[in-house]
């Protein structure tokens, strides 16, 4: 492992982080520094009627709730972005607090965008077609100040990147994924108390997309040592904790896994150096070709994926193992990752192969190996990878 020391540019900006148990106590102190009085909290039908998770969010907003928004889905339609922007304006309320999974908080975030530049389905579907995205305010002041409360593990709220779906003229549906620099939420709270309000199999299916934030971003593209660093150390984190998560109460392993999650996306959402790659784009073709949850997704390719990279080249595969493997004495640092990411994918009960999960096709894992090599994400993987649509092909069939 070289251990030069490149020269690189590490722009990453994101909002205050609040780490601990109870600390979602701190959102009223908090909006009050801000100078905001009104929120509207944005989350899902089950996390809304989850007292657990609901009581300590209100508790902690006092007064300043305005009201609950409680429609967020898994779609993340922008038809809901829309509703939220209508409740934001009729409320006159001045902050947004998302709680819950990736689905809440990117809506939330995309909300954000609609409040401060409201355009039309029709709009935003021409302007995709015509650039590829939806265009951000680049002045976050601009947007209508956002605190985000994760409750999985799936590493949406570090981020500056919005998903949300639209109505596509032929009457199906697209996704785009504008991203912008100044779309990074205002503040984060990361509460241990609030994660273990989630069902378990809810968080291992997200642990497994997080998780993989900390694996692409050693052996990105735009890798830098302060990545490597935290990284790294999310590795460590995640080794311990995610394999125990069904299997013990003892806090400490929630502690450890929600901050793992944190350090996994320190660093990954940057303009022009975004991180995430060759498993994410799997993950997406995964999504869009049968309709398979990205966790799992994520859970059955990755092990393979890994294996074609290191075919391929290095892949950073020593600092990979400083995060994974236990013992010192290893022969085969390719081998022993490998062996450890499938140690802690089987650890949270996630399937392995793509023939046990409902929506994959023998047939069709052709045209998902061509959509994983179209995706861009596939471009941002390590230095001198470069598969064919063939090689992805033998990942998915490798993974059947």
């Amino acid at each position: 492992m070289s251990l030069d020391v490149p020269s690189f540019v590490h722009d990453f900006q994101p909002g205050a982080i609040h780490y601990g148990r109870g600390r979602v106590a701190d959102l009223d102190d908090t909006l009050a520094a801000h100078g905001l009085d009104s929120a509207l909290l944005v989350t899902g039908t089950n996390v809304g009627a989850n007292r657990e998770a609901m009581g300590p969010i209100e508790a902690g907003l006092g007064d300043r709730l305005a009201a609950v928004f409680d429609e967020t889905t898994p779609a993340k339609r922008i038809e809901t972005a829309y509703d939220g922007v209508e409740r934001i304006r009729d409320l006159d309320a001045d902050a947004i607090v998302a709680l819950g999974s990736g689905s809440s908080l990117d809506v939330a975030r995309f909300m954000r965008v609609l409040d401060a530049d409201f355009r039309e389905v029709a709009e935003i579907r021409d302007e995709v077609e015509a650039t590829g995205t939806v265009s951000v305010p680049d002045d976050p002041d601009a947007l209508t100040p956002l605190f985000v409360v994760p409750t999985t593990f799936a590493g949406a709220d570090m981020s500056i990147a919005a998903a949300i779906t639209y109505p596509t003229a032929d009457g199906g549906r697209a996704e785009t994924i504008p991203v912008a620099k100044s779309n990074m939420p205002t503040g984060l709270f990361y509460d241990p108390d609030l994660f273990e309000t989630t069902p378990t199999n809810t968080l291992a299916g997200s642990a497994i997309n997080g998780f993989d934030k900390a694996l692409e971003t050693v052996y990105s593209a735009f890798a830098n040592p302060i990545t490597d660093a935290t990284a790294v150390q999310s590795l460590r984190y995640l080794r311990d904790s995610l394999p125990e998560l069904r299997h013990t109460d003892d806090p400490a392993v929630m502690d450890r896994a929600v901050m793992g999650i944190v350090l996994a996306q320190y660093g990954v959402s940057m303009p022009e150096a975004y991180k995430i790659n060759v498993v994410h784009a799997f993950g997406h073709a995964l999504r869009n070709e049968f309709g398979l949850q990205q966790g799992v997704a994520h859970a059955i390719v990755v092990p393979e994926t890994l294996e074609l990279i290191f075919e391929q080249v290095d892949g950073r595969r020593g600092l990979l193992a400083e995060g994974l493997v236990v013992r010192e004495d290893v022969e085969d640092e390719a081998a022993a990752v490998v062996a450890a990411v499938e140690e802690i994918r089987d650890g949270l009960s996630l399937p392995s192969r793509l023939r046990d999960v409902e929506g994959p096709t023998e047939e069709g894992l052709h045209d998902a190996a061509v959509y994983a090599r179209n995706d861009p994400f596939m471009d941002l993987g390590p230095e001198g990878f470069d598969p064919s649509v063939e090689d992805l092909e033998g990942v998915l069939r490798a993974a059947w």
